[in-house]
């Protein structure tokens, strides 16, 4: 029988906060959070009943009349534009400028476009007329998903990651034929910023503590080995420091904390998330750098309470906890260093959605598709066998 889940008041502002934005119910929210609907809906309900100064928005009426001008005159700009932006395609072949027109010829003469894009109007209808290749079909499939998924990334997939999620999905297709199309189509991901490294100051270890983790970033079994780690998000309000708890497992995050004060309570409230679902009472390491905050007291003493073995990585040595800060990066390539926030509650619900929404279920997705990869396999050595 599994143990019944607890959930933290952050975790359920964070919730209704999801399920309270237009268009969005709260069955959807729920399954991707992997709780009951009804529970989510209560949630909801009781932050209504409290109060909905708490999670309604702050923006002002709007004024019909400018919103309607400012329409009219962003259509009116992109209509006078287009052909004034069409130098760079100039520069490109006669195709692209073909895919152009096709793209346009809604809104604009097909004539007008031809002669501004020094085509011939024939030769633009006798390309459109003409059948694809499998070819052309192909990169055209491959290449609409392509674009599904970059934007729902927001424009931070590389060749390599979106590679892996195409054949995720079943489409086969190689890494060079990826970086192509998404090169052709103006599609690049987020490049990783080049930082010099910090002189790490000598801290002290906690009694009885030490390295156990080894950096052995892999686990067979999940509630094993978990890394833990602070990182803080710039806002235009104050900074926010963000504390998770990673499985190695599955590279899931099971626990985080978000406060504006970098304490030790934080890294308690995100350690005791993980307390809370854990299933097990099996012996587990739980690994951390020799932050202030992990060798406090109360911090040791909370996870002796809880049967956690407390491991820390060794004085400047950064990479003894790089699963910890490799999910940093991430989350920083493909969601802050992209976005401005301008309160700490905006950047909550942000890492919130990014956390719970999109980096969890795609880990768990993972993870599925590799445990089914396995059987399929062992299946096929015992038969062979």
């Amino acid at each position: 029988m599994s143990k019944r889940r607890k959930f933290s008041a952050e975790f359920k502002r964070g919730a209704v906060e999801q399920a309270s934005r237009p268009g969005v119910s709260c069955a959807p929210v729920a399954r991707e959070l992997g709780i009951r609907d009804s529970l989510l809906t209560r949630w909801k309900r009781e932050a209504e009943t409290v109060g909905k100064a708490a999670f309604a928005g702050t923006g002002s009426p709007r004024d019909e009349e400018v919103a309607r001008l400012k329409r009219e005159l962003a259509r009116i700009t992109k209509e006078r534009g287009f052909f004034a932006r069409s130098g760079d395609v100039l520069c490109q072949g006669i195709i692209l400028r073909y895919q152009v027109i096709e793209r346009c010829r809604d809104e604009f003469p097909v004539r007008l476009m031809c002669r501004c894009l020094r085509v011939s109007t024939s030769g633009y209808y006798d390309w459109s007329k003409r059948l694809s290749s499998p070819r052309q079909c192909d990169n055209e499939r491959l290449l609409g998903r392509i674009h599904a998924l970059h934007q729902d990334s927001r424009g931070t997939l590389g060749a390599g990651r979106m590679q892996e999620d195409l054949v995720e999905e079943g489409l086969m297709a190689s890494r060079n034929r990826v970086a192509r199309l998404m090169a052709v189509a103006g599609l690049p991901g987020w490049p990783r910023p080049k930082r010099r490294g910090q002189r790490a100051q000598p801290a002290l270890t906690p009694p009885g503590v030490r390295k156990l983790l080894e950096r052995d970033f892999s686990a067979l079994e999940p509630e094993t080995k978990w890394v833990t780690d602070i990182t803080e998000i710039k806002t235009q309000q104050a900074k926010l420091y963000l504390c998770v708890v990673l499985d190695l497992f599955d590279q899931r995050i099971v626990g985080w904390s978000m406060h504006h004060r970098q304490d030790r309570q934080m890294v308690i409230r995100a350690v005791q998330m993980t307390v809370w679902q854990r299933q097990e009472r099996h012996p587990l390491i739980l690994h951390s750098d020799r932050g202030s905050q992990f060798r406090s007291g109360d911090y040791q003493d909370y996870l002796a309470a809880n049967g956690l073995l407390c491991s820390m990585s060794a004085v400047g040595h950064c990479g003894d906890n790089a699963a910890c800060e490799g999910f940093f990066g991430l989350l920083k390539r493909e969601r802050i260093y992209r976005t401005t926030y301008p309160t700490l509650d905006a950047a909550r619900s942000d890492v919130f959605e990014y956390i719970e929404r999109r980096h969890n279920p795609r880990m768990r997705r993972r993870r599925v598709k590799q445990d089914q990869k396995f059987s399929t396999l062992s299946k096929q050595s015992v038969i062979s066998g």
